[in-house]
């Protein structure tokens, strides 16, 4: 795979710059209800040295009903600034299912106006599998300063994916699994309808991965895209249940040089709840 320190690096890549001075590692693990999965206890237990543990529910707009939606600008700040993670740091962000809640992180910072991040290509399985160095305590912290200059072309709120849906002037690409895409499966939050936003297309994220949770190779992705069906002539919104997953339709996007994309932070957690907004099944 070509490294790509704005978008993918290889555990390669990882492994010759982790001692740079310069260099922040983020554990961003974080797992849906029924995978039974603690990220911060399995965080507490082992991650790659030096690594910082970023928790998407609580970097978030608390204040939403919604789950972890963007914060607040100044959160996400002082946060960053308190792990130690700031102004002129590259960074590399991975998580415990080898790539799944990562490219959230990714496109977080991204929305942050921070490019110079990139995920880890199939996270902490590959690199324990590889044999690579862990550890179980947490790293020195030292308060860096961080700029933060938001990017709001890069995220999408329910009245503007409403007026895309309608006019048909966007591609909808939606990362959830076949089943739920077409309302045959219930969602996995209580409460929500089934189905999808109209004139959608189904890209499930998992399609664009390797068994290894690696991301596939630039001309597979494409053909994974074409095969879909999804116009990419038009700008792209993405979603997914809640956020998390869209983001990696976000990252092979931009892998294949589709820069104009954006992610709809609401995603089918705020679209499925509202029985004014239509859904189509099937």
């Amino acid at each position: 795979m070509s490294d790509d320190p704005q978008t993918l690096v290889s555990t390669d890549w990882l492994a010759k710059h982790i001692k740079d001075p310069d260099l922040r590692v983020i554990d961003a693990s974080w797992y849906l209800p029924d995978m039974n999965r603690d990220p911060k206890a399995e965080y507490d237990r082992g991650h790659i040295t030096g690594a910082r543990f970023f928790d998407i529910d609580e970097i978030s707009d608390t204040r939403s009903s919604l789950p972890h939606m963007a914060p607040p600008v100044e959160k996400f700040m002082s946060r960053l600034r308190a792990m130690g993670v700031g102004d002129g740091h590259q960074v590399v962000v991975y998580d415990g299912a080898g790539m799944f809640s990562a490219a959230r992180v990714w496109w977080l910072f991204r929305l942050m106006g921070k490019t110079d991040i990139a995920v880890l290509d199939g996270g902490y399985p590959k690199w324990v599998a590889e044999g690579r160095e862990t550890e179980d305590l947490p790293p020195m912290l030292k308060d860096r300063h961080m700029t933060v200059q938001r990017q709001a072309h890069l995220v999408r709120d329910v009245t503007q994916v409403a007026a895309a849906a309608k006019l048909g002037d966007h591609a909808i690409l939606d990362a959830r699994g076949p089943a739920r895409f077409a309302g045959s499966e219930p969602e996995p939050r209580a409460g929500l309808r089934a189905g999808h936003i109209p004139g959608s297309t189904n890209v499930h994220y998992a399609t664009l991965l390797n068994d290894d949770g690696t991301m596939k190779a630039i001309p597979q992705l494409k053909t994974m895209f074409e095969a879909s069906g999804a116009d990419l002539t038009k700008p792209v919104i993405t979603t997914c249940g809640s956020g998390v997953t869209a983001a990696i339709l976000s990252l092979a996007l931009e892998r294949i040089g589709h820069r104009n994309h954006s992610l709809y932070d609401g995603s089918w957690a705020e679209w499925g709840q509202f029985d004014q907004l239509p859904i189509e099944t099937g």
